[in-house]
């Protein structure tokens, strides 16, 4: 590793003693060439960085530091002509800008742009890419493309919930929502829960496409797991499983509910995406966030406020679910432990066989960060990727 580090320190050190500025630019394929889906990896690199968040070494966007983002929404409708408007799904864009510390010690940005209509031009729905800079001058260090790096740092952290949390005896896996997304998670997963003899996919339906493809991805990757089914519902994919997995894409206010009386006794349910359950049924369940301070800060500007029986309205986060109990005062916060604090031996990890778990992952750009620099180092060491020419000599610079 730290020759690694000093690749890069040999580079910075050439183009300033040079004035010859390059970063380097790595598509796709110099991603993948670079270690980008090594999912056992990226669950450690996420654990390193989670110890760090925990150390209050790494700043995000926004007044208090922990913003996810800043997102630029299109309207629905608008009076000027030819105004980007809303009218699909999930039109938006978001800049995501972080600093982490510790070896990393590095600034970077996802830049993440996203159309649910993209799909009918056979793009993804989203479309990413990642700037990394040194810390000290601004230089930029590589641009990349992202979307593979967005996938695996978002199901290295289930993989890092599911290490740190899940029974180590676990043989039945859940996964809620067979998209690309879960898919990461779920290799994130078995690359630590590798007594799993067992895996229940709940998509749209049996017949869904996604959850079909999901099973045969399963299949093949792990020919070991025998038992691979897909199941019509909710409570058949919750029950009897050890670790659920969820990862949904759906519409505002269609999220999955779920019902206590479904989980079994030590089971470990992460949810990375969508979450509705009643806060009753909550109270009692052990809760574990990546960031609480963030989803704090969501709740309070997603707040749907109540309905006419005096019940708060959902948003389908179980972060902030979770917030909201604290707000209300259904719980206290000290009863919300973070991953960093299990990382760092400040709060327990798993503290009986029976004691069910609840994980909410929202993700954060400093994952980026962090996953990014790992593949960047790599395609150093490997001569991966273009070197790209931002000046011999600045024009502006003073003589």
């Amino acid at each position: 590793m730290a020759e690694k580090k000093d690749l890069m320190k040999n580079e910075l050190q050439h183009m300033l003693e040079s004035g010859k500025l390059r970063f380097l630019y790595l598509d796709e394929e110099d991603m993948i060439e670079a270690g980008v889906l090594d999912a056992k990896k990226a669950v450690d690199i996420m654990e390193e960085t989670m110890g760090l968040m925990e150390d209050g070494d790494y700043l995000m966007g926004g007044p208090d530091h922990n913003a996810h983002g800043l997102m630029l929404e299109f309207p629905k409708k608008s009076n000027i002509p030819n105004f980007p408007l809303n009218v699909g799904r999930d039109r938006r864009f978001i800049a995501m800008p972080a600093y982490l510390g510790g070896r990393f010690h590095v600034a970077g940005e996802k830049w993440y742009g996203s159309n649910g209509d993209n799909r009918k031009k056979g793009f993804p729905r989203s479309i990413l890419m990642a700037m990394l800079n040194d810390v000290e001058t601004g230089a930029p260090l590589c641009m990349m493309s992202a979307n593979l790096l967005s996938s695996m740092r978002t199901g290295a952290m289930p993989g890092l919930a599911s290490k740190l949390l899940a029974r180590k005896d676990s043989k039945v896996l859940a996964v809620i929502g067979p998209g690309a997304i879960n898919r990461s998670c779920v290799n994130a997963i078995l690359t630590n829960a590798t007594n799993i003899e067992k895996i229940k996919i709940k998509g749209s339906s049996i017949n869904s496409k996604t959850a079909i493809s999901m099973k045969k991805y399963l299949e093949k990757k792990y020919p070991h797991i025998k038992d691979i089914e897909i199941v019509g519902d909710l409570e058949t994919a919750i029950r009897d499983s050890d670790i659920v997995s969820e990862a949904v894409s759906c519409a505002f206010g269609e999220w999955p509910t779920y019902k206590r009386e479904w989980f079994k006794k030590g089971a470990t349910i992460i949810s990375a995406s969508t979450f509705n359950m009643d806060k009753k049924e909550l109270i009692d369940i052990r809760k574990v966030l990546d960031n609480y301070e963030m989803v704090d800060e969501y709740a309070q500007e997603d707040d749907m406020g109540f309905d006419e029986n005096g019940m708060r309205l959902p948003t389908g986060c179980m972060g902030e679910e979770f917030a909201y109990m604290v707000r209300d005062g259904l719980i206290e916060r000290d009863s919300i432990d973070t991953l960093g604090e299990i990382i760092r031996g400040k709060k327990p990890g798993r503290q009986s066989e029976d004691e069910i778990i609840l994980v909410g992952i929202e993700g954060m750009p400093i994952e980026d960060v962090a996953w990014g620099y790992e593949c960047y180092l790599t395609a150093l060491e490997k001569g991966i990727g273009q070197k790209l020419k931002v000046w011999n000599h600045p024009a502006m610079a003073d003589d």
